[in-house]
């Protein structure tokens, strides 16, 4: 396999299993805050803002794995 070959299977690979981490923990989030709400409707306000927070940083992880991807794909030094 060339440099390319092999840069396209890890950027693919990098996609695959950086996005499992965050869509389980989003899951979570989201059901956990959910929960709390049924449980304490009047506290709905702060429980989605405090959610949106933590789904921005979670999030973040997902997004390093997509621009690691990009940069194996289109500004790799390797391959040329």
């Amino acid at each position: 396999m060339d440099a390319k070959t092999i840069s396209l299977i890890c950027a693919a690979i990098v996609v695959a299993v950086g996005s499992i981490g965050p869509a389980l923990a989003e899951g979570r989030s989201v059901a956990a805050a959910m929960d709390a709400i049924a449980r304490q409707p009047e506290a709905a306000g702060t429980i989605s803002r405090t959610l949106f927070v933590g789904l921005a940083m979670i999030e973040t992880m997902a997004i390093y794995c997509l621009v690691v991807a990009l940069l194996l794909l289109f500004a790799n030094p390797l391959v040329r």
